[in-house]
């Protein structure tokens, strides 16, 4: 299949740290996946159905004189190269060279909503390389993920609370007593407390927790690594005034800011909080509401990272449920329509999704001005232009609830992940083939930035 140059400096560029072998191949069985029988939990509100751091720096040394240069030529050459010399490395380009645009491991994170798990996956070989519990009790019907620079993901529980595990074990912290680190490597998860490679939990008493999104932070060239970065999620107390939208520390997980929205309108009955969420290139946050119109029209939120301050922007009709923003600045929401929103002009475009009849799931742009999007047992892609449908990719299979996530890897490949289901399919978008399927996930719902691309293109560095 093409991949476009991001995808391919990405895939040259990427390290494994702590888990998985890397080595590619088309499918994974059952067995190397791991199966668990399948727990039922219910949403409170949710839809119909169920409502490191860069450690290294590999540095190029070069610069050497040849044994005919006479002393005054060496003693410069030395002089010059000095200035940009890495340790003992001597140094002539830049040390962080493609530091910026790397991710530490190619993994795409699925939340077990029914088992208060979340899934971490090898996107190459789909094999499962670790699942945690992001919760004390389990019971948190985990739903959206967001991953960061790292790799490492944020995990928000619909019933309250936000959750960080590390991707990789040179961060994880060795706190349970017992010497070495203790951490899950296959589908069988550890007892909250001896797992080691969650991050943090903050517990949050609301029980409408759902948009969860990294930042991008900032990056240190003189370190080679991102700096600051830190996590938007929001909740709700099903009354009117009650929304909140909050940025965590991505270190710690305490509350930087809370930034109350008491005017945010009631799309649905005895409803009035937040689905999604994404941010844009500036870091500032981007938040929907479910439907619309019954009785008032939904809202698109910007929180501005910089002050705090929010913007309420009225969505056309249903409102969204999937979304996105898109390397070009778009918001996109993606419900019975797909709908494009111009932050620069506020001017919304819209047009129905084909045999439109039910609110569908996530969306994600591929970089190269392709956005795809759950379409029932599809994946449509729409030309982010013009908003044609240039691709239709048949993904569901017999037994398959609805496509409801949706999300591109660094390879280039469309994931789609069944509602309420047990497994999830990797899709070449050039052949519309699927060349890999995982099994033995638990109600799996994640349809939010759950391999960290998303969050590279809207800003490369």
């Amino acid at each position: 299949m093409s991949k476009s140059p991001l995808s391919l400096a990405l895939a040259m560029t990427s390290l494994a740290l702590g888990c998985g072998d890397g080595s590619p191949r088309d499918s994974a069985s059952a067995d190397e996946i791991g199966s668990l029988g399948s727990d039922s939990s219910s949403d409170a509100l949710d839809e119909s159905a169920s409502a490191s751091a860069s450690e290294s720096a590999t540095t190029d040394a070069s610069s050497s004189s040849s044994s005919e240069t006479n002393a005054s030529e060496s003693e410069s050459s030395s002089d010059s190269t000095s200035e940009t010399s890495v340790g003992d490395t001597t140094e002539t380009g830049d040390p962080c060279e493609g530091m910026m645009q790397q991710p530490i491991e190619k993994l795409i994170w699925i939340a077990n909503s029914g088992q208060g798990t979340v899934s971490k996956i090898d996107t190459e070989t789909g094999t499962e390389l670790g699942r945690y519990i992001v919760r004390p009790d389990s019971a948190g019907s985990p739903s959206r993920t967001s991953v960061n620079r790292y790799g490492d993901v944020a995990v928000a529980n619909r019933l309250g609370g936000v959750t960080k595990v590390y991707a990789g074990q040179v961060n994880c912290q060795d706190t349970n007593g017992t010497p070495g680190i203790q951490t899950s490597m296959d589908a069988q998860q550890l007892a909250w407390g001896e797992e080691e490679c969650v991050a943090w939990h903050t517990p949050l008493a609301h029980g409408d927790n759902r948009p969860v999104a990294w930042t991008n932070g900032t990056f240190n060239p003189e370190t080679c690594a991102w700096e600051d970065l830190d996590v938007w999620t929001a909740w709700s107390d099903w009354a009117a005034g009650t929304a909140v939208v909050a940025l965590l520390d991505g270190d710690d997980g305490s509350i930087i800011q809370e930034v109350a929205i008491p005017d945010l309108p009631q799309p649905w009955p005895g409803w009035y909080g937040f689905y999604g969420a994404a941010v844009d290139a500036d870091d500032n946050v981007w938040l929907t509401q479910l439907q619309g119109g019954n009785p008032q029209e939904s809202w698109l939120v910007k929180v501005d990272h910089d002050n705090f301050s929010y913007q309420g922007y009225p969505t056309p009709g249903d409102g969204g449920y999937g979304m996105t923003v898109t390397s070009d600045g778009y918001v996109w929401l993606c419900g019975m329509n797909t709908r494009r929103f111009n932050p620069q002009t506020e001017q919304w475009t819209s047009v129905p999704l084909l045999d439109a009849g039910v609110h569908t799931g996530g969306c994600m742009g591929d970089g190269e001005g392709i956005l795809y999007r759950g379409s029932y047992a599809q994946i449509h892609g729409i030309d982010t232009t013009t908003l044609e449908v240039v691709r239709t990719l048949d993904v569901g299979q017999v037994g398959d609830d609805f496509i409801w996530g949706v999300a591109v890897d660094f390879d280039g490949y469309v994931w789609g992940v069944p509602r309420n289901g047990s497994r999830a399919y990797k899709v070449d978008p050039d052949t519309n083939t699927i060349t890999l399927q995982v099994d033995g996930l638990v109600q799996a719902y994640t349809y939010s930035d759950m391999t960290g691309f998303a969050l590279l293109n809207v800003n490369p560095g």
